[in-house]
C-alpha cells in the first residue's frame, strides 16, 4: 500500500514538471510570434556566381531566404557594366532576363544592398537585406581559322582576344591540311576535315575527322566544367578506310555528327551517315545526301531533297520527312531558337530570292537579287539577319560583286554595311555569338595548276588561295536609329580564311 502511494506521488510530481515546461514554451513562442522574425534576409543562391556564362545563358535566379520587397530588389539590384534584362518573381526567388546577350570577354560584378523583406518594417531591425555581391564572367572572345602563309599553312589557328597577348595559336600538325571545322557548344574541341599534306600535292582526296582541343576553359552554371586540356591534344574521330568523307555537321549540342560519304568500292553508295559519341556511323536511311544543316533541337535533319527541302529526324524512321518546303532549293541559316529560317528560292526568271520562313507557316520574301545569296547568319535576338550577297557588273566579262547588308526583319528595312571588290566572290563572314562583330576573310586565289602551291589550301572550286588577310568589322552600332552610322573593318594582322568565332 505504501508502494503504491510513492508510485502516485512520482507520477504527480512528473505531469506537473511536464505541464510546466509546455506552458513555459507556449509562452515563449508567443512572445517570439508577436515581436516577429527578427533574423536578417539573405540571399541563399545566385546561378550565375563565379561562372563563366555563353549567349545560351540568358537568365539567373537569386533565392532570398525570406519573401523579399520587390520593388526594394529591383530598385537597388546593380551589375556592372550594365546588362538590360526584366524581372519576374516566383515565390522568394528573382528571374532576371537579359534583353540582349551579355558582351563576350567581359567580367561583371552584381551587388545588391538595401532592399527590404515583405513583411517587416523598414524600421525594424532584420527587414534590410544583408549587403551581397557577386562577380560572373562571359566566355573568352575567340576565333579559329585556317592559316594559308608559310609553315601555318593549312593549319588549324586559335587567337584569343582576350588573354593578355592575343597571339596566333597552332592548333593541328604540319602534315595535315584543313579544309573545315566546326567548334563544339562549349568552345574547348573542334572537329575538323582534314587531307595529308602529301595528298594535298598530289590532287587526291584523303580527308578524314578529327577533334582537337583549344586550350579554352568554362565553367557554365548548372554544367560541369569542360576538363582543363591543353591546346592542340588531337584525336582520330572518322577514317576513310572505306568512305571517302566530303562534307560533315556538328549538331549544337555537340552529341551527333552528320557527315556525307562515298563508298570507296562501290561510287553508287552515297550517303548520309550520322555519329554519336562512342558509336559506329550509322546511315541516314533513304537519304542520298544534298546541302544540309543540323536543326538548332540537334534532333532533325534539314536538306535539299528533289524540287525543295525536307526536315528529316536524325532518329527513328526516315521514311517521311517531318516537313517539306516545296519551294526552296537551299537553307542558309536557321535562328537560335528554331523559330525561323533562311532559304533561297530560285525563280524562273533567274533571278533569288532571299526567304525568311517560319514555324507559324508565314513566308516572308526579304530581298530578289540577280546575283547570288552566298551566306546568312541571324544576330543572337533574332532582330537582324545578317547577309553576304553578290550583284552582278555590267563588264565585258561575267563578274558577281559581293557586299554585306543587315535586315531588319521587324521592318523590313536593309542597310549595306561593307561592298567588296568585283570578283571576291570567296569571302566567308562569321558573326560573333554575342552579336557585336563580323570576322571575314579577303582571299587572293589563283586558278590551278600554280607553281609553289600545289598543297595549299584550297576554295570550294578547288582554285588555290595565295594568300588572306582577315578583318572585323564591329556591328552594335548598327541597332542605333541613327542611320548614318556605317561600321568601319579594321584589319587583323593575320594570314588566314574561314573565320569563325567560337561559341
Amino acid at each position: 500500500m505504501i508502494h503504491r502511494t510513492i508510485n502516485r506521488k512520482s507520477i504527480q510530481s512528473l505531469d506537473r514538471i511536464a505541464i510546466t515546461l509546455i506552458a513555459g514554451l507556449t509562452i515563449v513562442i508567443a512572445i517570439l510570434l508577436f515581436q516577429g522574425d527578427h533574423s536578417v534576409p539573405r540571399v541563399r543562391s545566385f546561378t550565375w556566381q563565379d561562372k563563366q556564362i555563353g549567349v545560351e545563358h540568358d537568365r539567373f535566379v537569386i533565392t532570398f531566404t525570406r519573401p523579399m520587397d520587390r520593388t526594394s530588389v529591383e530598385t537597388n539590384l546593380q551589375i556592372n557594366p550594365p546588362l538590360p534584362g526584366k524581372f519576374s518573381w516566383a515565390g522568394r526567388r528573382l528571374v532576371y532576363t537579359l534583353i540582349s546577350p551579355a558582351p563576350y570577354g567581359t567580367e561583371y560584378q552584381l551587388s545588391l544592398q538595401k532592399a527590404t523583406d515583405k513583411y517587416t518594417s523598414s524600421q525594424k531591425s532584420g527587414a534590410i537585406l544583408q549587403p551581397f555581391n557577386a562577380k560572373f564572367r562571359t566566355r573568352d572572345r575567340a576565333f579559329a581559322y585556317i592559316g594559308v602563309e608559310g609553315e601555318n599553312s593549312g593549319q588549324l589557328m586559335l587567337v584569343n582576344l582576350s588573354s593578355p597577348e592575343p597571339k596566333p595559336i597552332v592548333l593541328t600538325p604540319p602534315d595535315l591540311v584543313v579544309s573545315e571545322f566546326k567548334p563544339y557548344p562549349q568552345g574547348d574541341r573542334i572537329l575538323f576535315l582534314a587531307n595529308d599534306r602529301n595528298s594535298q600535292r598530289q590532287g587526291t582526296l584523303q580527308q578524314k575527322l578529327y577533334q582537337v582541343t583549344t586550350g579554352i576553359h568554362t565553367n557554365p552554371p548548372d554544367e560541369q566544367s569542360v576538363s582543363q586540356e591543353p591546346a592542340g591534344k588531337l584525336k582520330l574521330v572518322l577514317d576513310n578506310k572505306d568512305y571517302q568523307i566530303l562534307k560533315f555537321d556538328l549538331s549544337p549540342d555537340g552529341e551527333t555528327i552528320v557527315t556525307q560519304r562515298v563508298s570507296r568500292r562501290n561510287p553508287g553508295d552515297f550517303g548520309i551517315w550520322t555519329l554519336q559519341p562512342n558509336s559506329s556511323p550509322k546511315p541516314l536511311e533513304g537519304q542520298p545526301g544534298g546541302d544540309f544543316l543540323i536543326t538548332p533541337d540537334s534532333q532533325a535533319l534539314a536538306m535539299t531533297q528533289g524540287q525543295g527541302l525536307a526536315i528529316v529526324p536524325l532518329t527513328g524512321s526516315q521514311d517521311q520527312p517531318l516537313d517539306f518546303l516545296p519551294k526552296y532549293g537551299s537553307i542558309l541559316a536557321f535562328s537560335r531558337d528554331g523559330l525561323a529560317a533562311a532559304t533561297v528560292k530560285f525563280n524562273q526568271d533567274f533571278t533569288r530570292s532571299l526567304f525568311l520562313v517560319n514555324t507559324q507557316g508565314t513566308e516572308k520574301e526579304l530581298q530578289r537579287i540577280t546575283g547570288s545569296i552566298v551566306d546568312a547568319e541571324f544576330d543572337p535576338t533574332g532582330e537582324i539577319l545578317y547577309c553576304l550577297i553578290t550583284k552582278l557588273v555590267t563588264s565585258e566579262q561575267y563578274q558577281e560583286q559581293p557586299y554585306i547588308v543587315a535586315i531588319n526583319l521587324k521592318t523590313g528595312e536593309t542597310k549595306k554595311l561593307l561592298e567588296f571588290s568585283p570578283n571576291q566572290r570567296q569571302v566567308q563572314i562569321d558573326l560573333s555569338p554575342d552579336g557585336i562583330a563580323l570576322l571575314f576573310d579577303q582571299p587572293l586565289i589563283t586558278p590551278q595548276p600554280a607553281a609553289g602551291v600545289s598543297d595549299a589550301v584550297r576554295t570550294d572550286d578547288n582554285a588555290a588561295i595565295i594568300t588572306s588577310r582577315l578583318w572585323l568589322l564591329p556591328i552594335s552600332s548598327i541597332k542605333t536609329t541613327e542611320a548614318s552610322i556605317t561600321p568601319q573593318p579594321e584589319e587583323l594582322p593575320i594570314a588566314g580564311v574561314r573565320p569563325v568565332w567560337l561559341p
